[in-house]
């Protein structure tokens, strides 16, 4: 099939557990690009025996780690992918049909997510739609330091099949990750001079609650989805409590120093 040439591109940092799938996933593209940020595991040797090319990069935060390796990448399309995902066959040929003929310059994909133990098919889980199929001369990703997202103007287009997404961290694992996030989350708004409102602190998490598990069915993913979905919930009212410190720990500050 005559198409788009793809880049396949991946950030790490110990990510040696992971990569094989997420690579034997990606047998169908041009190049696979990975940029690591000091992997001490033996990632960058199993990537390079594989075949990949492998640039060495200090983390510069998830937006602009994102940023820098798709401007290393040797085509214009790339899949962006993160070392615990995989290509799912669906997939995989909905990738190869757009790229023989691309109507759209951005293309998002399902995200379908393992959480403890269990593929989520509702709730947050599941579809959570990502864009990661871009032309980088019409798309890239913003430079935030966490939440990143693919910067784009005009319409994207749906692919189907899922992108697999099989984190084998730990339920301690994630929440340490979910408390790192925030804490990311809020510097980034105290920078931007946002302030967390009360109603921001107690409808959050209640309006989120209410939409995943409610209207978009998390319930029927059982214990786990109701743990994913508490979770989220709990993080957005955790990430305005930070919000709130910083602001209050800066006014604390500025009446010392007058």
């Amino acid at each position: 099939m005559n198409r788009r040439p793809l880049s396949a591109v991946i950030i790490t940092l110990n990510e040696a557990l992971h990569l094989p799938a997420c690579l034997d996933s990606l047998n169908f593209v041009d190049e696979i690009l990975v940029v690591d940020s000091g992997s001490t595991d033996g990632s960058q040797a199993l990537a390079e025996s594989r075949g990949c090319r492998v640039i060495s990069q200090p983390w510069l935060g998830y937006g602009p780690q994102k940023h820098f390796a798709v401007e290393q990448a040797a085509n214009d399309w790339v899949l962006c992918i993160d070392a615990d995902e995989w290509v799912s066959e669906p997939l995989r040929l909905s990738i190869l049909k757009a790229l023989a003929d691309p109507r759209f310059n951005v293309y998002q994909m399902p995200r379908c997510n393992r959480f403890m133990g269990r593929w989520l098919r509702h709730g947050e889980g599941y579809p959570d739609w990502s864009p990661r199929l871009f032309s980088r001369k019409h798309a890239q990703w913003s430079l935030d330091p966490v939440h990143e997202k693919v910067d784009v103007s005009g319409e994207i287009g749906r692919l189907a099949g899922d992108l697999m997404h099989e984190s084998e961290e730990t339920l301690e694992q994630y929440l340490d990750k979910q408390n790192r996030y925030t804490s990311l989350q809020a510097q980034h708004l105290f920078e931007r001079g946002k302030r967390a409102e009360l109603i921001k602190l107690i409808l959050s998490p209640l309006l989120r609650f209410f939409k995943m598990y409610l209207l978009r069915k998390g319930f029927r993913d059982g214990v786990p989805g109701l743990v994913h979905i508490v979770i989220g919930c709990f993080n957005s009212h955790m990430k305005y409590a930070k919000l709130t410190a910083l602001y209050l720990k800066h006014i604390r500050s500025s009446e010392v120093e007058t």
